[in-house]
């Protein structure tokens, strides 16, 4: 990742570990790293997802567990500095500068239970569809429901699943949905 982390700009490694801290603090779901690879890309540094995806899960990492270990910012620092690929000399400026400001909230936020294992939902869209035709059938007028999930997984970033149901589908999937929500009634 510390090749990778080179080709990003001070501004946007900045925002990205910002997001990152943001993050683990519980204070938004994710990191949209789509958005923020189309940003960096019109800025004219070309950088693809996957790398800025393994940027994302590196810092995440490094940033939980100095919050763990209960690290000072010269702790950090000096880790840092060990490691045998060390970091570009912007990009220790920014964490050590993002970490002196917001370090010690993910290390109470971390004591108090560490990130769950699981994505976390973020939003859904759906749309009501009719195909018409195709290539074999000239008369379909099949309904169906799309459905996108936007989740964050664990490290933060945020990616979209699509999917497609009969009628019958949703009709089970909302079934199921009210049920979900009777019993959190309960609770």
């Amino acid at each position: 990742a510390a090749d990778k982390i080179r080709l990003i700009p001070q501004d946007f490694f900045a925002e990205l570990c910002e997001q990152i801290i943001q993050h683990l603090n519980h204070k938004i779901p994710g990191v949209n790293t789509t958005e923020l690879c189309e940003r960096i890309q019109t800025s004219g540094v070309e950088v693809n997802i996957g790398d800025l995806a393994k940027i994302v899960n590196s810092l995440s990492f490094l940033f939980s567990t100095a919050a763990r270990n209960n690290l000072s910012t010269e702790e950090l620092v000096t880790t840092l500095g060990s490691g045998i690929r060390t970091l570009p000399k912007h990009a220790v400026q920014v964490i050590r500068h993002v970490w002196n400001e917001q370090g010690k909230a993910i290390a109470v936020s971390e004591d108090a239970g560490n990130m769950a294992t699981l994505g976390q939902f973020v939003d859904m869209k759906w749309k009501l569809g009719v195909a018409m035709s195709s290539d074999t059938c000239r008369s379909l007028k099949y309904p169906y429901v799309t459905v996108t999930l936007t989740v964050a997984d664990p490290s933060g970033q945020i990616t979209d699943k699509s999917f497609e149901m009969t009628i019958p589908q949703f009709k089970n999937f909302f079934r199921q949905f009210k049920e979900m929500s009777s019993v959190l009634e309960t609770v």
